[in-house]
């Protein structure tokens, strides 16, 4: 896409999200927040909400800062909120989970920290959340991955609103008949957050991405509006949840519907997948196969949630079901992309400019896929490892599970570095006459809007 805008802060939002990353995993791999005691401690919500919120928050709104204008073929609107949302959610992700921190050591302080840091995290979310509806708004009628990415915003919206309310609830500024729902909220909101929110994105935007980067043709026809359709379901499904929670009934069908539902939406999602990958026009890049990875984490998962949930073991098995999906889907769906959309961001900064009066190099060139394609291994391993000691009870094991992803990630972290350095490239291919090396996590100064 030589010439297409670019985000003036979509790698600011990359650069805090690793950090995240890097810090939720360093500390699990010391023993900071182990959820094999369980889920429900300070110390695991910290860790929890620097996974979910920090780093995989971050990256996706970072993301979308720069592809929504690709999917709806029109500008980024409201962009000037980029900035703010971005402080906004580094504020509010410190005061959350600080107090999350604070709240496991018993100190009172914690309350004012969960309100305030919920507050600002919901309110940057929010301020993401309104340049992507406002770019869409203007692009309507949307293509299908916009559609996807549109409808993934009442999951975000959900999402921070369960999560204020239960931040208020944690702080004891709710009446206590409110109070009392805090705790039956939390799967819901986890629902919303990595279900709604954040798969859906995924999956809208890969509709987009995956074809473009293995020139592929777009799946067409009435199964991916059947994946919508699902997805639309899925997400009535849980404020129908929410509703029912705050009303005092029941919500057991619902819930199960919203299961069934989303099993058989991601059944014919992965018959697109797999169409995409068979019509692919180009050999696979190791951000491909690492996706691919990724995408068959998600489907072990969804699999073993089913089977746990028929067999009355899901509360033996949920805390392995959901790191998978977070680290092993999410995650590993997440460093797959950012190995592509890193070097191809660079480029476009670097080389676009110049492109056709100088010879430049290609993507590929900025990285080496040898060297990488190790860490990627030493990441899956390692997220294998730690969901098998999760699911068996096993700290230590879980442990070493983690420190191998930790040490993977930081070399995946590493090679993004190189890249925006442009380390790898050949000295006399790197910076031509008119060309500037690009600044590590900030705009440079002739980066446009």
């Amino acid at each position: 896409m030589p010439g297409a805008s670019l985000s003036r802060w979509t790698m600011s939002y990359f650069a805090a999200a690793c950090l995240f990353l890097l810090a939720g995993e360093g500390l699990l791999a010391a023993g900071y927040g182990n959820p094999v005691a369980g889920i429900s401690g300070g110390d695991v919500l910290a860790v929890v909400h620097l996974i979910t919120a920090g780093w995989l928050g971050l990256l996706m709104s970072g993301a979308l800062l720069q592809f929504v204008p690709v999917l709806a073929a029109k500008p980024l609107r409201a962009g000037r909120l980029a900035l703010p949302s971005l402080v906004a959610i580094l504020a509010g992700e410190v005061g959350l989970v600080s107090g999350f921190a604070l709240l496991a050591s018993g100190v009172t302080l914690s309350d004012h920290l969960l309100a305030c840091g919920g507050v600002l995290l919901a309110t940057g979310f929010l301020g993401v959340a309104t340049m992507v509806l406002r770019t869409f708004f203007d692009a309507r009628p949307l293509p299908l991955a916009g559609r996807f990415v549109a409808l993934s915003i009442v999951g975000l919206v959900g999402t921070v609103c369960l999560g204020v309310f239960m931040a208020l609830g944690l702080s004891s500024l709710l009446p206590g008949d409110l109070l009392a729902l805090v705790s039956d909220m939390l799967p819901v909101h986890a629902a919303f957050g990595l279900g709604g929110w954040l798969t859906l994105s995924a999956l809208g935007v890969s509709y987009k991405l995956l074809p473009m980067f293995l020139l592929a043709g777009e799946p067409e026809g009435r199964r991916p509006n059947l994946v919508f359709l699902g997805g639309a379901s899925v997400l009535t499904l849980l404020l129908l949840l929410v509703l029912l929670t705050f009303l005092g009934n029941t919500a057991v069908f619902a819930a199960a519907l919203a299961c069934f539902v989303a099993a058989v939406s991601l059944i014919l999602y992965g018959f697109d997948l797999l169409a995409i990958v068979r019509t692919r026009r180009r050999d696979m890049e190791l951000n491909s196969l690492a996706s691919l990875a990724a995408f068959a984490w998600l489907f072990v998962a969804f699999v073993w949630l089913v089977v746990a949930s028929l067999s009355g073991r899901i509360g033996d098995h949920v805390e392995a079901i959901v790191y998978l999906a977070g680290f092993g889907w999410l995650s590993g769906l997440g460093l797959a992309q950012l190995y592509k959309i890193v070097p191809f961001l660079t480029w476009l900064e670097c080389y676009g400019p110049v492109l056709g009066r100088v010879p430049t190099p290609r993507v590929q060139d900025i990285v080496r896929e040898r060297r990488a394609r190790l860490w990627f291994v030493a990441f899956h391993v390692g997220v294998a490892v730690a969901t098998l000691a999760l699911s068996l009870g096993i700290a230590f094991l879980f442990r070493v599970g983690v420190f191998l992803q930790f040490c993977a990630t930081f070399a995946l972290v590493i090679e993004f570095l190189r890249a925006r350095r442009l380390v790898d490239v050949a000295p006399g291919l790197r910076l031509p006459k008119g060309t500037m090396r690009p600044y590590l996590f900030l705009p440079s100064p002739d980066l446009r809007r």
